[in-house]
């Protein structure tokens, strides 16, 4: 799955400066139920709610895994999140969730996380 997240991040369009994310949620039984993309431009109330818990208001702009939990389209419970950056050559970067989507993934209870290193 986390070759998927990989190949979507890679057809994100590439602006200068910024990195293409994508994120993947499933559930146990490793469908997906959740997908999202980092955003530069737009913001959403869950995100401005965890930046603000996590003491970082500034970081408004909607990241990756929140934007995943965000469109969670099944009612079972999300088990694994997988998270992929890549560069504007299309190379996987790290992308280990900042403390905004740590806490997002936390209290969604979100199990595991797997991501590019």
């Amino acid at each position: 799955m986390l070759d998927y997240a990989i190949e979507k991040a890679r057809q994100l369009p590439y602006e200068q400066g910024n990195v293409r994310v994508y994120s993947v949620i499933t559930d146990q039984r490793g469908r997906i139920i959740g997908e999202g993309s980092n955003s530069y431009w737009k913001t959403h109330p869950l995100q401005a709610y965890y930046a603000d818990q996590a003491g970082l208001p500034d970081k408004i702009f909607l990241h990756a895994e929140i934007s995943a939990i965000v469109r969670l389209t099944r009612s079972t419970e999300p088990v694994k999140i997988y998270i992929a950056r890549v560069d504007a050559y299309g190379n996987p970067c790290l992308a280990a969730p900042c403390p905004v989507c740590n806490l997002a993934i936390k209290d969604h209870d979100i199990k595991s996380v797997e991501y590019t290193v």
